[in-house]
């Protein structure tokens, strides 16, 4: 089974920008969108993927990742998925061992940037990034999931960073 440990902050300010690559968008939707499990489809540039996901407890949770044709993906994003699609350009940033990706979300979303980092284990130490700001790894508000549902353009209280 694969396994993803995963933690999620609010971001700070744009200086992550001047370690960042090219950045790669990301149009994304979902199959299946409940807390327990989720079925996305994702168009990553041209590439696309269907990922399964089951609960998660803390900061890992089960996840099964599939490459599919882009038209494929195409099909399911513009035809079978829950709407509003997630529409985001992902940047990676290197910082020592790890790999930091930031969320720089559009659409429905805009406005909201998320920097995640995957780990090893979930009590795994981590320096933070000056950029990185409050931690929201276990608040469901940011679940990409959610917000389909709740997007954030519609949230009252956005949040500090």
């Amino acid at each position: 089974m694969g396994i993803e440990i995963e933690r999620k902050f609010l971001v700070r300010d744009q200086s992550w920008r001047a370690a960042a690559d090219e950045g790669t968008f990301f149009r994304q939707g979902y199959l299946v969108a409940k807390h327990e499990r989720t079925v996305r489809v994702r168009l990553e540039g041209e590439k696309g993927v269907l990922t399964i996901k089951g609960p998660g407890c803390g900061a890992a949770r089960a996840e099964y990742e599939y490459v599919i044709s882009a038209q494929d993906a195409g099909e399911m994003l513009d035809g079978l998925c829950l709407h509003p699609l997630i529409e985001k350009t992902r940047y990676r940033v290197a910082r020592g061992d790890l790999i930091w990706e930031i969320d720089v979300f559009s659409g429905i979303n805009d406005g909201l940037m998320l920097a995640e980092v995957e780990l090893d284990q979930e009590d795994q130490h981590i320096d933070l990034p000056d950029w990185v700001g409050k931690e929201v790894t276990g608040d469901p508000r940011y679940f990409n999931a959610s917000l389909v549902a709740h997007p954030y353009a519609c949230w009252k209280d956005r949040g500090g960073s």
